[in-house]
């Protein structure tokens, strides 16, 4: 068990700049941001047994957590500057 928080600027340090445009530039992406870091917060109050939960719980809390994760890293990785200049 881990109690530290994985905010996505940690997670992803290279990308900070780019977390902090898309999240202004895009709606979907500030939305899942939004979503991870709700979920993140809720683990984290769980894991340091602040709000304590069930391990089925907390399964299912991780497996959200990788899912938007693992969206947001995707579009990092093919975001595409020149499709926000036609928007």
């Amino acid at each position: 068990m881990s109690d530290t928080p994985h905010k996505l600027a940690d997670e992803f340090p290279d990308h900070r700049a780019q977390i902090s445009h898309l999240k202004q530039v895009d709606g979907h992406f500030a939305r899942i941001c939004d979503e991870y870091a709700e979920i993140n917060h809720t683990i984290h109050l769980a894991e340091t047994d602040i709000e304590p939960t069930g391990d089925v719980r907390m399964t299912e809390m991780r497996k959200a957590r990788m899912k938007l994760k693992d969206e947001i890293y995707g579009m990092l990785v093919h975001h595409e500057p020149e499709a926000e200049k036609l928007g």
